[in-house]
């Protein structure tokens, strides 16, 4: 396709948005009922926001291929959901090429030079220094991660795969039910008030109501896209943007410096690997916890029969408990970012470790507590990581084009609106991803997680443990799976629960994303279930031991891709749980 045609194929982009953007969405009455998954041939685009979708997928349509519509929809998810990614943040990305070639690109954010190990535990600092505030900002890595794997990957420029994200910035879009709880919960927690800036940016008016269908315009974020997208990423960590962001930081007690954000660099890494069932699983590496503690997973319940013990029953449920709890046990141990600490990635992906580990749940009845001897299954307590010590808020979406290249993303600014920072004159959401590091030992973050050897203390130039978890399936060395959600440590047991629930129990990709939830992290020992969970599953899990905790409301949004190996169709599922969309064409 020449520049000429492809320019004009673009130009019908933000006519495509305008029109996909100008209905206001009606509010939602709870979770959608599954509805069929999306077909297409020619390629599919999966997220958690209907407009980024349409980007990504506009981008297809002008002849790009999944990188280059996961960069437009990567860019488009930062408009369309700034409480969850932006360019702000950072990301890891997961891209199976069509030569086969499988690539882990990590835009994870970095502490400032500035960081130490101990600035959060310092007399006369806030208790929420790490999470809210300018204390909490980490170099954002996200616009060179993204430049970087267009440059390498793509086919088109910077120009044409911004032009949807700024024309949604510019224009505004209608925003949808789950966008508008998400402003009325931090409404609640004062957030327009205490951030002045995100306030104005962000949320309606004061005595507004956020409801379906407000139209949420950015024209400082559009004028930060538009000067990216022509100078390239050069022109957010060394010109007017990095002055911007340094200054800001400057002003109100942030570390990040001019000099943090010109000598941010992505990093290449190697996919960790794994079987399952037939399948072969690639996923994220550390500084990702994610893809080694799912693949230590499936290790694990790839000696159960699942299906024979059925979908959604506490039967299927107790073992992946269990290896739920066992893999996380060893996250707190051993995970931090591979350039500070050794992680034993090979040992804990091993198969023969997780026969031991399997070895452990359903012991012998003299080995359980007296209350439990008659069932036949009961919950193993777990005191710790399985290999013996030594000394040694965010967003997912899944591309897939006609000629086998696959994309996995997930992009976060952590928690909600992250650190709550908007840097005055630019629209950028700046992240709380300092908060993913460890205070101290056992002292745990936001989402309850603990590093128990201080694998991920804060450190100069170091990347934060990550739970996000892109990850890509095989058959026969043809793409056949991509999947991953946002959630903090929910990710990883979501995308554990979307891949059983195609391999061992037959559902559909949107049934798979669509299905009840349960979570273990170890710490606490609690079994947390969603509200759709029966009650006879629960009092089943409860005879066995386990301590089971109904959430208040359901978790994740998980966007998956499935390609049919005998048909060829691609098979879109965007999670009810959010306000995405899978489509393609």
């Amino acid at each position: 396709m020449t520049a000429t045609n492809r320019a004009l194929r673009l130009a019908s982009v933000g006519l495509a948005l305008a029109v996909g953007c100008a209905a206001p969405l009606a509010p939602s009455t709870g979770r959608a009922a599954a509805r069929s998954p999306a077909y297409a041939k020619q390629g599919m685009v999966a997220s958690s926001q209907a407009d980024a979708t349409r980007a990504g997928v506009a981008i297809l349509k002008a002849g790009g291929n999944a990188v280059d519509a996961a960069v437009a929809t990567a860019f488009a998810l930062g408009v369309a959901q700034p409480y969850s990614t932006g360019i702000g943040g950072g990301g890891f990305l997961l891209i199976r090429l069509a030569s086969g070639e499988i690539v882990a690109v990590d835009a994870r954010e970095t502490a400032p030079a500035a960081a130490d190990r101990d600035m959060y535990v310092r007399p006369g600092v806030p208790e929420q220094a790490s999470l809210a505030g300018p204390l909490a900002v980490a170099t954002p890595g996200m616009v060179a991660g993204l430049a970087l794997v267009l440059e390498r990957y793509g086919t088109l420029s910077l120009v044409e795969v911004m032009a949807p994200a700024i024309h949604l910035a510019d224009e505004g879009f209608a925003i949808g039910p789950v966008h508008a709880r998400m402003l009325e919960r931090m409404r609640g927690y004062g957030m327009p008030d205490r951030f002045p800036e995100t306030g104005r940016i962000q949320f309606p008016p004061p005595g507004t109501p956020s409801e379906p269908g407000w139209r949420l315009v950015q024209t400082d974020l559009a004028r930060t896209l538009t000067t990216i997208a022509q100078g390239g990423p050069d022109a957010f960590y060394r010109g007017p943007i990095a002055d911007a962001i340094a200054d800001a930081m400057q002003k109100d007690g942030g570390l990040v410096t001019r000099a943090d954000l010109a000598a941010y660099r992505p990093v290449l890494r190697e996919p960790v690997r794994g079987t399952y069932r037939g399948y072969e699983v690639w996923s994220f590496p550390p500084p990702s916890s994610g893809g080694a503690i799912l693949i230590e997973m499936l290790n694990i319940l790839e000696g159960f029969d699942l299906a024979s013990r059925g979908a959604g029953s506490s039967a299927s449920l107790h073992p992946i408990a269990e290896a739920m709890k066992l893999a996380f046990a060893d996250r707190a141990a051993w995970f931090g970012d591979p350039d500070f600490v050794e992680v034993p990635v090979a040992r804990l992906t091993a198969k023969p470790y997780a026969a031991q580990l399997r070895a452990r749940i359903n012991p012998a009845w003299w080995r359980r507590a007296p209350w439990t001897w008659t069932a036949d299954e009961t919950a193993i307590r777990v005191r710790g990581a399985g290999l013996p010590l030594d000394d040694s808020g965010t967003a997912h979406f899944s591309v897939t084009d006609a000629v086998g290249n696959v994309v996995a993303m997930t992009g976060t600014v952590n928690t909600p609106f992250g650190s709550g920072v908007t840097v005055p004159g630019t629209g950028i959401v700046l992240n709380n991803e300092m908060d993913d590091f460890a205070k101290a030992p056992n002292a745990p973050n936001v989402y309850g997680l603990v590093d128990t050897r201080g694998a991920n203390a804060v450190a100069p130039g170091k990347r934060p443990l990550s739970s996000m978890t892109p990850t890509i399936l095989l058959q026969g060395g043809r793409p056949t799976m991509v999947t991953g959600s946002p959630g903090g440590p929910r990710i990883i047991t979501t995308v554990l629960l979307s891949i059983l629930n195609v391999i061992d129990y037959g559902m559909d990709v949107q049934a798979s994303v669509s299905a009840p939830r349960f979570h273990h992290q170890w710490v606490p020992d609690k079994l947390f279930v969603e509200p759709a969970i029966p009650v006879e599953v629960i009092d089943g899990l409860r005879r066995r031991g386990h301590h089971v905790e109904v959430s208040p409301g359901d978790w994740s949004s998980a966007q998956a891709i499935v390609i049919e190996p005998e048909t060829g169709w691609h098979l879109g599922g965007s999670d009810p749980r959010s306000d995405g969309l899978a489509l393609g064409f």
